[in-house]
């Protein structure tokens, strides 16, 4: 039988084979002649084959041989292998028998059995596909018969895969569906539970509201019947004995008791019928929703919905998850409200949230050279009563203002009390929180100085900052340590009764900002340009606490709002919160611009103010992402860099526990701002 009926003869068996082991019997396959399939070349076994293709290989680069040829001595090569052999040594590689190019002989022989061997094992390593195409076009004579055995074992394997695939897709889409529904029962549950706890935190809320109409409505009724027991008591003239005697008729008394009967059984009927006239506290909210300020605080509201319902739900499963537990739920007291601790957190921040909704100027200073560049300030800071602030950057000075002489004198009067020289430019100020004369400095070429603002000299000077130097801080609990960080890869602490560093600590990035945790003096948190947040006890200064990562870029500033909350600043645009007890993020912050400037931030328990590149002021409430409130400096007409965007906001900083924030931008100019309604 020819090759290529046998590679026909190859596929129509391997097609039959695995139709019989599946248990199928093709029509017409018994058509096929069983002395066609035993024509068929067995399959060498593995180790054959390997010996095979042994003896088929060239001594010298162990290949299977081409263009082989003949030596003198009985021994085949490959033509190109033995002549580089024998221009190097005259000897045949097997028997060291002396040879030259002249005794070779071309090997016809074992050329043709070496093309016929390639053809076999590329035959038996095609696929039955390969196989058939390859007898196809080498014109192999099949009859009808096979061909329709063939054909339709051809249909048998198409509709078995088809079929397989059918039921892959179907089982694909089915696991699909059913993890969808597992989805969507999961949010059904959740928004039931959702809907359960705004029923039950309604019910609270209008409960607490008939509780105090009552209140309100009992002190009404003492009120009038004080007012009315003063009238009893204030004898008329006309009821005074003409003689001067003084005594009270008897209708005078009577009436004074009556008075008082009546007030005490209206403040009994107002009890009993204050949850029939609940309505009217209704009547009484949508009268005082009218005003101006009711309809900001819930336009305030509406803006920020999504961000506020996001804070509420989170809130309150947080607080259905531990009522869950039984011991929780005992520590879970509900307070005197019958509010759980969430809702009133929850409260407590819609309140403060929706109490402020901008920024208004309530004073404004300007420097004599507005468009001087040197005019950037690139720190504010209030000393330790919020008396006075100072302010510092690339003028190389730093300025003391009265913050009360600032807010009430005209904006010509204003001057610097205090103002001190230094010999590079300022990046960072730091007042002393014990003394407060005292205040810190760093500048650009990494120098660390103290100063004594009565004396308006400098009482220290710490040189060991190699490169400059972008934060200072002095510690909340100790008025004799402060920390600095600089752009040499370096955090430094110091103590003011010493010359030296008492603590180094080498990172791997420029450090762009540091500051002591408000209530200890062994934790500090390090923003650095390798777009983390480096949390440190200095205790042990091998390793930090934890490295708080979700930045993209340098981190530009960190301001503690209290011992566990952290905010951190970055030129990626965004602000973020964390907290540094239980080591994880609590919310990101959008609105601002920030991409290459300091433009400072500045924080309070509840609020976080800070610059953008669009010379704006942005305050956020710390539980919503949106900003509260935005200010724009106002811009100068005369000002040839105003069309380029080219000034911005550099720094800000909140007067403690006060609405009230000073912020100052690239221009030099310094506004007091005060959050409004």
């Amino acid at each position: 039988m020819e090759e290529g009926e046998s590679s026909v003869g190859d596929f129509v068996s391997a097609m039959k084979s695995e139709n019989l082991s599946s248990g199928e019997l093709a029509p017409g396959a018994a058509a096929v002649k069983s002395e066609q399939l035993l024509a068929l070349p067995p399959p060498l076994p593995a180790t054959a084959e390997k010996e095979e293709d042994k003896e088929m290989m060239c001594p010298i680069c162990m290949q299977i041989m081409n263009d082989v040829f003949l030596t003198a001595c009985g021994h085949s090569f490959c033509y190109m292998c033995i002549v580089t052999h024998l221009q190097n040594k005259r000897a045949c590689p097997c028997c060291s028998v002396y040879l030259t190019v002249k005794q070779l002989y071309p090997n016809f022989l074992l050329n043709k059995l070496l093309m016929k061997t390639s053809a076999l094992q590329i035959a038996r390593r095609a696929t039955p596909l390969e196989q058939l195409s390859q007898a196809i076009q080498q014109g192999s004579e099949v009859s009808v018969k096979e061909l329709e055995s063939l054909l339709s074992l051809l249909m048998d394997k198409k509709r078995k895969m088809e079929q397989e695939e059918a039921e892959s897709s179907l089982r694909i889409m089915l696991e699909f569906l059913q993890f969808l529904r597992k989805r969507k029962v999961e949010e059904l549950n959740e928004v039931e539970n959702d809907l359960q706890f705004i029923k039950e935190d309604i019910s609270t809320v209008e409960k607490h509201r008939v509780e105090l109409y009552r209140a309100r409505h009992r002190y009404a009724a003492k009120m009038r019947m004080l007012v009315n027991y003063s009238s009893a008591v204030t004898v008329p003239p006309s009821l005074i004995d003409k003689q001067g005697s003084g005594i009270v008729s008897g209708s005078s008394i009577s009436q004074q008791q009556g008075y008082a009967a009546l007030d005490t059984s209206q403040n009994r009927k107002a009890d009993a019928r204050a949850p029939e006239n609940v309505h009217r506290t209704d009547s009484d909210s949508q009268n005082s929703d009218q005003s101006g300020l009711a309809t900001a605080r819930k336009r305030h509201i509406y803006a920020q919905l999504d961000d506020i319902q996001g804070y509420y739900l989170q809130k309150r499963r947080h607080c259905t998850k531990q009522s869950h537990r039984q011991e929780e739920r005992v520590a879970n007291v509900i307070n005197r409200e019958g509010y759980c601790a969430e809702l009133e957190d929850f409260q407590s921040v819609l309140s403060t949230f929706t109490q402020y909704s901008r920024l208004r100027v309530v004073a404004e200073l300007r420097p004599v050279d507005l468009f001087h560049s040197a005019n950037v300030v690139s720190s504010i800071e209030f000393d330790r009563d919020d008396e006075f602030f100072a302010t510092a950057g690339v003028s190389r000075r730093i300025k003391v203002f009265d913050f009360s002489s600032v807010v009430n004198e005209p904006a010509d009067a204003q001057r610097p009390v205090v103002e001190m020289s230094s010999r590079s430019k300022l990046s960072c100020l730091s007042w002393n929180k014990y003394a407060k004369n005292h205040i810190a400095s760093s500048d650009y070429e990494g120098i660390v100085t103290i100063w004594d603002v009565s004396s308006r000299q400098s009482v220290m000077e710490y040189e060991e900052h190699e490169k400059r130097a972008w934060s200072v801080d002095f510690s909340h609990t100790d008025p004799s340590m402060l920390v600095s960080g600089s752009d040499d890869c370096k955090v430094k602490v110091w103590c003011t009764k010493q010359e030296a560093s008492v603590i180094s600590i080498d990172m791997k990035a420029n450090i762009c900002s540091v500051k002591y945790n408000p209530q200890s003096s062994f934790y500090i948190a390090v923003g650095s340009a390798d777009n983390h947040i480096h949390y440190y006890d200095l205790r042990n200064i091998k390793q930090p606490l934890h490295i708080f990562c979700g930045h993209h870029k340098s981190v530009s500033y960190v301001k503690f709002l209290s011992n566990n909350e952290l905010a951190s600043a970055s030129t990626d645009g965004t602000l973020r919160l964390w907290d540094v007890k239980e080591n994880i993020p609590l919310r990101n912050y959008r609105g601002h611009t920030n991409e290459k400037n300091f433009v400072g931030l500045a924080v309070n328990s509840e609020y976080i103010a800070c610059g953008s590149e669009t010379n704006e002021v942005f305050v956020y409430h710390k539980a919503i992402s949106k900003p509260a409130a935005s200010h724009k400096f106002d811009s100068d007409q005369n000002d040839p860099d105003e069309d380029m965007g080219s000034h911005f906001i550099s720094s800000v900083c909140w007067k403690r526990e006060s609405p009230t924030i000073l912020t100052a931008n690239s221009q030099g100019i310094v506004q007091v701002l005060v959050l409004t309604a």
